[in-house]
Parts: structure tokens; sequence; C-alpha cells
């Protein structure tokens, strides 16, 4: 080829890609979506304002009085700073480069939050007690919102895409975070600020997804779970679908069961398949990213009595259309009675053990709702005779799903790990804030020993991102589950010393909420003691204005024949018994053989003294540990609970449990 044309052929070539190139330099001038009107910007810190544009362009953006200039680098990104200024607004932002200008109108200069985790910090004001109330009051309170879209990715994200702020109104608020607004509303109210809460919360999710992967990586629990992540959603969807088999059966083959095989086979047949709640599958570990049909089992024991009685079984309500046989018997096949409820001759069920299969045909009919298995209550999952009841609201079922019909897996937060620090916390880092309310922990409360680490490990990793030590304030996790005690265990109590931990960490302080929760409603409604307990936390160790307590504490224990002295901290104002009394509930004691009993427990001068008959001499005290504990009466005189705890370090249910790396 003549020199000439392989230099025409090169230059073409050069040209193309630097085209390529081009074509992710942005042409015009534009800001992170964080800035826009509405926006409440941080008062008394400098403030970063940033976006893109041509490169290497000017720009200049004002506010207030206070004019900074700018340059744009080589890729177009532009940062400015302005300095610190006092609460106020409304104002207007102005920014221009060469003849492109934008303008953000109603900027207030208040505190800045960002209030994050799962579900229950994802809660939407609209179905909280009290949201009738906020709406009549709304367009009063100094409170606005910038919702964060739900996002997974790969890569650091630069820009949040589709964010917006909103300020509160009667149409607005039922949007908002529940728990965010009653603790922003909290905020200026005593403050008398504008608060901006910045809503980045994502339900269901565990701590390793608000991680970074270079976090990840100096962590010894979590390093090989990032190192073995694959890089691109195809890779992560055939291997999460390749750990979905594997888990349904015990790293053996798949068998491709039907409901009529199973029909016939004792019950005794599905005892090696993975045992589950009656609930969605979603929230059944593994079972979460499966979407298509599947077959469900229960055994259930009935006496002679009842089998000569009709009976009514309730299945709550599901996505799918069933088939259902009870003793290899065909009872259903189709969608449920408009009630939920099938009423079944005497002669259904037999003495002693029943086989109960569920073919759950198809999936996803509601897309609002995660599909596949039961949905209710303890009322709604039953078997009843008349008035005896057989309650089947428990994790009793056996699960299996069915890979012989059409399927997919969905790739969730949980399925990945980093995912969400990547688009909904790095996009975020470099606004001017006040600090982080945070509260998330249910996904992580069956690895609870391990969220000692990880924990810290989300605050550090959050606080290097800002480059600065951020105020970061926690809910404790409340009651929620069955009834549970010291001899059986608890995750939930182990997830709270676990969240307690991370006390140890500068700039840090939590909320106690044993007292609030639903023992059957992981979403309970009563949102605004959350709030207000939050904001009395960030009062105390972060504004630090007077008259505010935090919850006391366990701080030591002195162990005497017959009895134990415990002390606390956070004492200030005084411990309390919140009833008549005397007696202090919830107090359990052991002695060296590891055995708890319940303890007699009677305040004295801000110690509690406890003890048992039945433990002669004492080595370990447990307050409130168990998963559910609304009976409590010990707080401080400003109404705070004291937290719960334990004296020992004996090992817990949840030792020893990983996070999976697959």
């Amino acid at each position: 080829m003549p020199l000439l044309c392989v230099f025409a052929v090169a230059l073409l070539l050069l040209t193309s890609c630097n085209s390529e190139a081009r074509q992710n330099i942005p042409s015009t001038l534009k800001t992170s979506t964080l800035f826009s009107d509405h926006m409440v910007l941080q008062r008394n810190q400098n403030i970063a304002v940033w976006g893109w544009c041509k490169p290497v362009s000017k720009i200049t953006v004002s506010l207030n009085g206070q004019t900074v200039n700018g340059a744009a680098n080589a890729d177009g990104a532009w940062k400015v700073f302005l300095k610190p200024m006092k609460a106020g607004g409304p104002y207007v932002m102005n920014i221009s480069s060469g003849n492109e200008h934008i303008q953000y109108k109603d900027v207030m200069l208040g505190e800045v939050w960002i209030c994050s985790g799962q579900s229950n910090m994802e809660f939407e004001l609209r179905n909280a007690e009290g949201y009738q109330a906020e709406q009549k009051i709304a367009t009063e309170v100094p409170v606005r919102q910038f919702f964060v879209p739900k996002k997974m990715s790969l890569q650091h994200e630069k820009n949040i895409e589709g964010g917006k702020w909103a300020k509160a109104d009667a149409n607005s608020i039922g949007s908002f975070t529940a728990v965010g607004y009653f603790f922003a509303k909290e905020l200026a109210a005593k403050l008398h600020v504008t608060v901006g809460i910045v809503n980045s919360t994502y339900g269901g999710t565990q701590a390793e997804c608000w991680i970074s992967k270079e976090a990840l990586l100096t962590s010894p629990e979590l390093k090989s779970a990032i190192q073995a992540q694959p890089d691109n959603w195809d890779g992560i969807t055939k291997k999460v679908d390749k750990l979905v088999r594997s888990y349904a059966y015990n790293n053996q083959p798949v068998v491709n069961y039907t409901a009529d095989q199973l029909a016939k086979e004792p019950a005794s047949f599905f005892n090696s398949w993975r045992t589950g709640i009656a609930s969605t599958w979603k929230w059944q570990i593994l079972w979460g990213p499966f979407r298509g049909t599947g077959f469900m089992q229960r055994t259930i024991n009935v006496d002679q009595q009842y089998v000569n009685m009709p009976s009514t079984l309730q299945l709550g309500q599901t996505d799918a259309d069933l088939i259902i046989y009870i003793n290899g018997k065909l009872i259903l096949k189709g969608t449920l009675p408009t009630d939920h409820e099938l009423k079944l001759p005497a002669g259904t069920w037999k003495v002693g053990e029943n086989s109960l299969i569920i073919d759950l045909l198809s999936d996803q009919k509601n897309p609002s709702w995660f599909g596949l298995g039961l949905n209710g209550t303890a009322k709604d999952v039953n078997l009843s005779f008349g008035t005896y009841t057989i309650n089947m609201f428990d994790n009793k079922w056996h699960l299996m799903a069915d890979f012989s019909k059409p399927y997919h897996i969905e790739v969730m937060p949980d399925n990945t790990i980093s995912t969400l620090y990547n688009s909904m916390v790095s996009p975020l880092a470099g606004l001017s804030i006040a600090g982080v309310a945070w509260y998330q922990g249910e996904s992580n409360a069956d690895r609870a020993h391990e969220y000692r680490s990880v924990f810290p490990l989300l605050i550090k990793d959050w606080r290097n991102a800002w480059h600065k030590n951020v105020p970061f304030v926690f809910v404790q996790l409340p009651s929620w589950g069955p009834p549970t005690d010291s001899n059986k265990g608890s995750m939930w109590a182990e997830q709270r010393e676990a969240q307690t931990s991370a006390l140890k960490l500068p700039n840090t302080a939590m909320a106690v909420t044993i007292d609030q929760g639903d023992p059957v409603n992981l979403h309970y409604t009563r949102k605004q003691p959350v709030g207000n307990r939050l904001a009395i936390t960030a009062f105390n160790s972060v504004y630090h204005l007077p008259g505010y307590s935090l919850s006391p504490q366990f701080k030591s224990a002195d162990f005497k024949p017959g009895y134990a002295l415990i002390n606390f901290t956070n004492t200030e104002v005084g411990l309390v018994v919140k009833d008549n009394s005397g007696e202090i509930r919830g107090f359990e004691i052991a002695g060296t053989d590891h055995k708890f009993y319940p303890a007699e427990a009677q305040l004295i001068n801000n110690q509690v003294k406890v003890s048992s008959p039945s433990v002669p001499a004492p080595v370990a005290v447990r307050y409130a540990w168990a998963d559910t504990f609304l009976n409590d009466n010990f707080y401080n005189k400003q109404g705070l609970p004291v937290a719960p705890f334990r004296t020992d370090d004996w090992k817990g249910i949840t030792d020893g449990n990983k996070f999976p790396v697959f």
C-alpha cells in the first residue's frame, strides 16, 4: 500500500477514535442532580458545587452575594467551593460557563443529613401513623427531601439519575422517608433552620451492598467475596443461577419433580428439602433471586378428635395459581377463593402426620409484589377445626424451585456486593452534610457476630469518601419476631450487640428502640418515636445541646455471692422503673453452667441488683436479650429505654456465620 494511503487510513482511524472518545465528554453545562431548585445546602461549611461542561471551560458560581470561579478539566468535569455561610434563604444560585447559564431558585442554607439503610428507613410517611396529621401542617414544616432512585451498578457512578429535591407539602411528604421526616422535623424545630434529607435507601439490603469495593478488599472477612464477584451482569446472573440450583439440591443433581409425583410421597420424603417461612420467596435467603414456579410442602399433625370435623385452610395471599394436594388427594386447581379460605369436609385429614403439597404454578401476576410464596401474617396462614387452630405461619415449610419450567434469575442487591455503594453513595460523596442517619441491620441479623466488623467498615468507608469524620447516628433494632430468651438464643439480640459495638468509633451515637416495633410486622407503622429518638441522639452527640441525654448502656458488673451489681453509663439524669412494681422486667442471670433463669432486679442508686434463688454463684447477667421485648419498664428519667446488653461473651447462635462467597 502506498505510504500516502497508509497515512490516510491511520488519520481516518485516529479521527474515528477521537470522535468516539469525545462522545463521553459533555458539550453543555450541567450540574450534579443534587443541585436544583428547592435544594438545601449545608450551613457553616465549605459548600462543594460540581458538574460538567465543555473541557477546559471557565466556570462561575454565585450564591448569597458570594462568587467563585473555576475551570473544567480535560474531561469536562468541574468543582468549586463556596465559603461557609450562615443559615438562611431562599436564595438564587447562578452558574455560568461562556454563553451557557443555569439558575436554581428557592435555595436554602440549613442542615443536610443523608438518611440511608433498608426498608424501615425507606418506609414512606404515607404508610406511617400520623401521616394525615402531618399533611395538614406540611407546608409549615421546613423540611425538604432529595430522593435517590434505587439503582445497582458495578462501577462507581458520577451522578444520580432522576433524583430531585421536593419541599414538604400535603402532596409531597407521603413519599418522604417516615423516620427521616420525623427526625428532620425535630431538628428543624429545635435548630430553627431548614433541614434537607437525602433519602438513599433500599429495602431488604445487607450492609455489604453499601460498602465500596476498595474497602471490601481490606476486609479479611469480605475480601474473598468481592474478589469472586464477576465484573459483568451476565457473569453474576450465571453464578447466582448456579448457586440457587446448588442450594436447592444440597449440591446434588437437579431432579424435575411433578405435583402428581410429590403428592404420592410420604411426609418424610421432604425432610431433605430446604425449609423456610410462610412468606414470599424473596425473603428466603437464596430463593430471593428465583423467578419461576415451585413447590411448598408442610407436614401437619392432627389429633384423633379433629379428623371427623370440617376444617378451614387459610393460605394467606399468593401471586400464583395453585394445585393443592392433601395426603395425595387433589383439593384445588386454580386460584384461591376471594376470601383466601378453603372449606374442607370432615375426613380430609387423618390422624397423625398429613402432607400438604402446594404447586405454585405462576408468579408475578402483580409486579408490585415479590412473587412466589405465601403472603400474610400469623392470622392468615393456618388450619382451623372450629375454635381450634393450628398456626402455620412458621419456618416449617419445605420449599423447592421447579427448574423444569421457564424461570429467570433476578439480580438483586443481596445477590451482589458493593453495587449500591457505587450508584447510591458514591455520587453523593462530596456533598456538604451535617451527618448520616442510618437504619439497617435486619438483613444482617443471621450474621450478627460478623456485623461487628462489617458495620464499622461501612462507617469508615463512608467517612473516607467524604474525607472527613462525618457524624454517624444510627437506630438499634427494635422488637420483632417470636418470643425468645437467652437459653434459646436470639439473632436480633446479637445484632443489637453488634450495633452497639460500633460506638467504639468516634463521632457515632445510637438511638435505642427496644420498646418499639411489632412482633409480627417487620415494617411497623409507629415511626415518629424512632425519628424523635434519632433527633435526641443528634442533639446530644452532634449538636451538643444541653438537656438531651442518651439511652443508658451497660458499663460494668460486680459479681457477689448470690447477686450481681450492674453499673451503667449515661445516668446523669437518673434511672427509673416506669411503673409502680419496683421490679425491673427483662433480667436473666446464670452461673457457670451457662443456664439462665429469670432474675429479680431492683434499682438502687442508679445501680441494678440482680439475683435469683436458682443461681447462688452468678457469673453472667443479660437484659432484654430477646428478639422481641416490649414489656420493658426500665428507662432514664427523660423517657429513653436502657439498651439491651449481656455481661458475658459466650458463643452466640450467629458465631461462625459468614457472608457467602459465590
